[in-house]
């Protein structure tokens, strides 16, 4: 279940407005995700001790790479904020290698930093799928109302404060039900050989 955050965009109509960029060079499409995304990218960079002048030359290479290489992302695999987040981190490890070694870095070469790598080693397949069976089993045992709120905090990314909007219950309800939840999780997992 999604609710539709006040005033904003949910994580899926994000993940569409990349697929129109990708398959029609949606204009709109990208004005609306450079006004959301491209200060954020830039309060990242900033965060991460980049100057304000190469955060925003960053935030541009950014903004840049989602519109040139949109036919790359995959709903699937990750949200928009994250895969865009990705971009930005990668291209400040760029930055970074490029004052240290005093050239430019060509265009080809960052675009060829977010082709998807679709082939996870075997093992790390099996981990993953056997840690994905653990955790919704666990999950199964919880409470339906502490299911919901941890539900739509961790898979649906929601702040607690639109969870408790949405649920019309009180802010430090939801945030009693999501203390409650991982606790019993955590020794539900922990249990378990």
């Amino acid at each position: 279940m999604w609710i539709e955050r006040p005033g904003g965009t949910s994580r899926e109509e994000w993940a569409e407005k990349i697929q129109a960029i990708a398959t029609g060079r949606d204009q709109e499409a990208f004005a609306e995700i450079f006004a959301h995304f491209a200060p954020r990218v830039k309060s990242f960079l900033r965060k991460a001790g980049v100057s304000d002048a190469q955060a925003e030359e960053i935030t541009q290479e950014v903004m840049l790479s989602v519109w040139r290489k949109a036919v790359l992302f995959d709903p699937a695999a990750s949200g928009a904020a994250t895969w865009i987040f990705t971009i930005a981190r990668n291209l400040r490890i760029d930055a970074i290698r490029r004052e240290r070694r005093g050239g430019a870095i060509r265009v080809d070469e960052v675009e060829a930093e977010y082709e998807a790598d679709n082939a996870p080693l075997a093992d790390a397949r099996i981990a993953a799928a056997q840690a994905d069976d653990r955790v919704r089993k666990a999950l199964e045992v919880l409470p339906g109302d502490q299911l919901t709120v941890i539900r739509m905090s961790f898979f649906e990314e929601h702040a607690h404060s639109e969870i408790a909007r949405a649920l019309g219950i009180p802010l430090g309800t939801v945030k009693s039900r999501v203390r409650l939840a991982m606790k019993r999780l955590r020794a539900l997992l922990e249990a378990e050989p």
